[in-house]
This record gives structure tokens, C-alpha cells and sequence, in this order.
């Protein structure tokens, strides 16, 4: 009798884990915010309809726990920071990171609309000289810091970074009150941002970094404790 109650047991527990790490996305998920609680504090994203692909894929592996124990391996001040790498849950003290993923890419969705203002997330990807078509990786992401511009310094990046493409007026007021990259636009797909937890980007972006063989990893690990969806709030009027 024991060794069936043991069976039964574990079949409960196993489809009660199968349920858990259900990948499929439903209509209601995409009215949903995800939650990043970190070990620096709580953020929430909310993901845009208009990269669709990005979307869904970045729900199915919140959904199915991917996210959970993931590090920012990469952190740079006034730029970024940067997570999504399995390989990064276990990692050792010093090991360079940055090189994991599920497997495949998500194609780009450039939006001309989004942009990389302070507070977004967007998709990593590997250089141009081996992916000309500009795929996002499959579950790397960074969220912006940036800098607060200047006119002539976005003249000046407009001519030297950006090739001569114009940023247009209501982008360029944007990085120069809250600040953002803006010579990563339309070239690394933007697929959300952040609705509370601003803060806790810019105390990430402050802690101390390795100068080695892990360069810009945090010298003590900031962590994804857990990813969650959330029931979206009505903005307040």
C-alpha cells in the first residue's frame, strides 16, 4: 500500500511540475507584467505588442522558469546591464560568462518608435560580421542605464556612430532629460520596459565589476532569485 501511495506521490508531483513549466503563451498572458525579483530589489517589465516574436518568446521562458537563478553577468555603469545566460545559474567565482542560451535566435523587430531610452529591455545578439541579419539571442536581454545627453552631443554621435541617420526630436528629448544609448537604436531589437524598479537598475549598474578574464561581471553575484507573470495594474489617473 505504501509503494503506491509512493507512486501516486510522484506522479502528482510530476504533473503538478509539468503544469508549472507550461511554455504555452495564452491571450491573458500577454496582458500580464513580468516580475524580476532580484537580490537588489524588484522589477517590473512590461513587454510591447508591437516585437511580438520577442514578446512571447521572453513570456514562454519566464512561464517555464528559465529566468529563475540566472545572474546579470554583465554590468556596465552608465550603459547597461546585462542576464539571460543558463550557463550562469551554477557559474563559479571568476568564471567569464555570456556564451549560454536555448539554442536558437528570435529575428530582429526594429521598430523605428522604440528606442533605447533609459529603462528598456532589449535583446542581446552576436556581432554583425557573424549574424549580418541582426537575430536576437534566444534569451539574453539587457536593460538600460545610459547617460543623460547633450544637442551637440548627439550631433556628434549622430555623425561619428550613428553614419548620419537623424535622431528624431521627441527621441533626442528623451536622452537628454532621462538619458539612454541611443547609438544602439536599430540595431538591437527593444521589446519592453521597465514600469517600477528604475531605482534598482542604477544601484545594479554601481556595484563593482571584474577587470579579468570575466570582465564587467560582478565581483559579488547580482541574481534573478525569480521570474514571474503578474497581473498588470491600471495606471493611475
Amino acid at each position: 500500500m505504501k509503494k503506491i501511495i509512493f507512486i501516486i506521490a510522484v506522479c502528482f508531483l510530476s504533473i503538478a511540475s509539468s503544469a508549472q513549466k507550461d511554455s504555452t503563451i495564452r491571450k491573458k498572458d500577454r496582458k500580464r507584467d513580468v516580475l524580476l525579483q532580484t537580490n537588489y530589489g524588484n522589477i517590473i517589465l512590461r513587454l510591447y505588442d508591437s516585437t511580438p516574436l520577442h514578446r512571447d518568446n521572453f513570456l514562454k521562458l519566464v512561464k517555464t522558469g528559465f529566468y529563475d537563478s540566472v545572474l546579470f553577468h554583465r554590468v556596465i555603469r552608465n550603459f547597461m546591464i546585462q542576464a539571460g545566460d543558463p550557463d550562469s545559474k551554477l557559474a563559479k567565482t571568476g568564471e567569464p560568462l555570456g556564451n549560454g542560451g536555448p539554442g536558437y535566435t528570435v529575428p530582429a523587430e526594429f521598430r523605428t518608435s522604440l528606442f533605447h531610452k533609459k529603462g528598456v529591455i532589449a535583446a542581446a545578439r552576436t556581432g554583425d560580421d557573424v549574424n549580418p541579419q541582426k537575430a536576437s539571442s534566444g534569451s539574453q536581454f539587457y536593460i538600460v542605464q545610459g547617460k543623460i545627453f547633450t544637442d551637440p552631443g548627439l550631433d556628434s554621435l549622430e555623425t561619428i556612430r550613428l553614419n548620419g541617420r537623424k535622431i528624431p526630436p521627441a527621441q533626442r528629448e528623451v536622452y537628454k532629460t532621462i538619458g539612454g544609448t541611443p547609438h544602439l537604436d536599430q540595431n538591437y531589437t527593444v521589446f519592453g520596459e521597465i514600469v517600477i524598479g528604475l531605482d534598482v537598475i542604477d544601484k545594479i549598474a554601481e556595484v563593482s565589476t571584474s577587470k579579468g578574464a570575466d570582465r564587467d561581471r560582478p565581483l559579488q553575484d547580482v541574481r534573478i532569485l525569480k521570474a514571474k507573470l503578474i497581473k498588470r495594474k491600471k495606471a493611475k489617473r
